[in-house]
């Protein structure tokens, strides 16, 4: 087992300070604000409902009466979003979303998601500019990342970098990699060379290019972030890109996988309320509450979180924190993902990509 994997699976034992103490009710709470009873809050499902649940949600409600449910959608639910809006059919009140949906819902014509107006409250000015967006407050950043398995590449060199994983001949191994664009083209750019600084806007001609290198070695084109867990954790695979909480689990189980943070291509989770919703003042005051540094904090109970505010980091221990996507180390060698290039053109690359994944 790992020291990654002793860390998250003993993770009840590894926060500091934020048990009682990160759950008690934040001074931010202003009861007269809230419009509702009850708000609908679109997750991820899985350990997100469950950590959302235990570390958000009910501590909410016991602090406001306000009732918290949080419901599991598809990955991007801009579709869902638009159709809610245009209908005022409110299933949801808000929604845990990316950067490239915020920028889908409101860049056209119409603003799907309501402006949160909560940038002068302490606690919300305490999280990096970087994470900041008028539409949406950051709670998590997630990261694609390159994986291996150490039992490969004992006794040689690991890879540790996208060029590396290009390197057939000094990093032989069965490869996957996703089978979408997304983070696939950035990849295939540094792997060419091709510094972070200078990915966007992305050379197509060239990403392209780097692709060609190494599709004839891919043994497995993903889809799903379970297939990707399931093929590290059994050895079917011995490298590939994906996001971190994939091995992260892998590891958890026991698998000897190892994550190079060097290079992570890293985005936001956001809290973002839809546009017209009645329980939108509701909305505000549970984003509050959930941006809390101690209550963030305790996430990492669960998972190793994207902490988004800095101060977070105070109440976890180091070992776990290194864990975390938005450590310092973590981030600072990473590249953001440029979301305005995603709206603009990723019909065009999809189709590009589909058409070259056939050729």
């Amino acid at each position: 087992m790992t020291n990654a994997s002793k860390l998250i699976t003993s993770r009840r034992r590894l926060l500091l300070g934020a048990g009682a103490v990160a759950l008690a009710a934040p001074s931010v709470w202003s009861p007269s604000r809230a419009a509702g009873k009850r708000i609908v809050v679109r997750d991820d499902g899985g350990i997100y409902t469950k950590a959302y649940g235990a570390v958000f949600y009910r501590p909410f409600t016991e602090a406001t009466g306000i009732e918290v449910v949080g419901v599991q959608a598809n990955a991007e639910p801009v579709a869902q979003i638009k159709t809610m809006v245009d209908t005022k059919n409110y299933t949801w009140d808000m929604a845990k979303i990316s950067w490239p949906a915020i920028e889908i819902l409101t860049s056209g014509g119409k603003q799907y998601l309501e402006k949160h107006g909560l940038e002068s409250e302490p606690v919300i000015k305490s999280i990096p500019s970087e994470f900041a967006s008028p539409y949406g407050v950051a709670t998590n950043v997630y990261t694609t990342v390159l994986a291996y398995r150490t039992d490969a590449f004992k006794g040689r060199k690991a890879p540790q970098s996208w060029a590396d994983f290009w390197n057939v001949a000094e990093f032989p191994g069965r490869r996957a990699v996703r089978k979408h664009p997304f983070d696939t083209i950035e990849q295939a750019l540094m792997g060419a060379g091709v510094p972070t600084a200078q990915v966007y806007p992305c050379d197509l001609d060239k990403a392209f290019a780097s692709l060609d290198k190494i599709k004839p070695q891919v043994a497995v084109w993903w889809t799903s972030g379970a297939q990707v867990e399931q093929m590290l954790t059994s050895g079917e695979i011995d490298l590939l890109p994906t996001w971190v909480s994939r091995p992260q689990a892998a590891q958890a189980a026991g698998a000897p996988v190892e994550i190079v943070w060097n290079q992570g291509i890293w985005g936001g989770d956001n809290w973002s309320i839809l546009s017209g919703t009645p329980n939108a003042d509701a909305c505000r005051e549970f984003i509050k509450f959930a941006s809390d540094p101690k209550r963030q904090a305790a996430l990492v109970e669960y998972f190793p979180a994207g902490l988004t505010q800095p101060e977070a980091f105070n109440y976890v221990k180091p070992e776990v924190a290194k864990n975390c996507p938005t450590y310092p180390d973590n981030i600072k060698a990473g590249l953001k993902i440029n979301a305005k290039y995603w709206l603009d053109n990723q019909a065009a690359v999809i189709e590009r990509f589909n058409s070259w994944i056939l050729a």
